[in-house]
């Protein structure tokens, strides 16, 4: 593959895994490059402005972590949201060309077809079918607008410190060493440090 470079990359359109969705649905295609806060702004702008009741994730490859944080946003952002995660695979075609043609021959392009992991999330301000697959509940210790109705939100604690090791920071270790011709009795030794 040497002799080869890539000149164009193509996905395999398909359709929605998602049933009964309005034909003027917004679908956000995340790219592995695409940019979060050009997607939320975007997103955000129609959910909260347009007051659009349901807004699809969709990514691919490298793009599937960047899919659910954008995700995982938007429900934290606008809270009471429904949503159906669907996981599947999507064929990438990969078109390379040969940088290395044979003389008066005719150039060599190789094409790869690729499966990779792809996710499509659906977040809806209605209420789901709770019984179909990879269906999740709103969040419950978000209120309507995504502020935190729970006493204590999770933001800012910290776990509690081990007690320091206080019986050796106390007590002292006595050595017995037996009579020697410089000296003889007991001496204290204070450890440096906890085990």
């Amino acid at each position: 593959m040497e002799n080869f470079r890539k000149v164009r990359t193509s996905e395999e359109e398909i359709p929605l895994p998602f049933p009964d969705l309005p034909p003027d649905v917004v679908e956000m295609k995340v790219k592995e490059g695409s940019k979060i806060r050009n997607l939320m702004n975007f997103a955000m702008a129609q959910m909260e402005l347009k007051g659009s009741r349901q807004i699809v994730f969709s990514g691919c490859g490298r793009a599937v972590t960047k899919t659910i944080t954008c995700v995982e946003i938007m429900k934290r952002k606008l809270g009471g949201l429904h949503q159906v995660t669907k996981v599947r695979y999507k064929t990438l075609l990969e078109v390379w060309e040969n940088q290395d043609p044979l003389l008066n021959g005719p150039a060599q392009n190789l094409t790869v077809h690729k499966n990779v992991p792809s996710i499509c999330i659906l977040l809806s301000r209605d209420p789901l079918d709770p019984n179909q697959t990879g269906y999740q509940p709103p969040d419950p210790w978000l209120g309507e607008a995504g502020e935190d109705t729970s006493s204590s939100s999770g933001k800012g604690l910290k776990r509690p410190l081990p007690p320091p090791c206080e019986e050796l920071l106390t007590k002292k270790v006595q050595v017995q060493v037996p009579d020697s011709p410089r000296g003889s009795g007991s001496t204290a030794h204070q450890p440096d440090h906890c085990h």
